[in-house]
């Protein structure tokens, strides 16, 4: 279950996040003082501490900072996948994102990629990363 879900539900702070994401795109919160693009959603603005926010659609383009293979299942629903592949990539809009590298892929720090969104079952969208060709 993601930081800004509920098991009730989506929590109202990320709700345009998540709505966004179960239609396949990928939505940033922008601070509407000082504009600043933030990830994940939050009420507040850590640069200037403003509450206004706007949400801009980000490409999904950005580079592989980091990455590590996951080989215990950390819930259920992710058991039969085992191992695969978490990657941090920076955004060109200079946030990271966290999510899952597509299968058969070979990781690389500096990697171009592309993130997107998939269904992941029952569950929330699952943040896809792909190689950019």
């Amino acid at each position: 279950m993601a930081a800004t879900e509920t098991a009730a539900g989506v929590e109202p702070v990320s709700a345009p996040y998540w709505e966004a994401a179960r239609a396949g795109r990928l939505l940033l919160q922008q601070c509407g003082q000082c504009g600043r693009i933030r990830h994940y959603p939050r009420v507040l603005c850590d640069v200037c501490f403003s509450f206004a926010v706007s949400w801009v659609e980000s490409p999904g383009l950005g580079v592989i900072y980091s990455w590590t293979v996951a080989h215990h299942a950390f819930a259920p629903d992710v058991a039969a996948d085992v191992p695969y592949v978490l990657v941090t990539v920076d955004l060109a809009e200079g946030v990271r994102v966290l999510g899952r590298l597509s299968p058969g892929t070979d990781p690389g720090i500096g990697m171009d990629v592309r993130v997107r969104f998939t269904a992941s079952g029952d569950g929330p969208p699952m943040l896809l990363v792909q190689p950019i060709d």
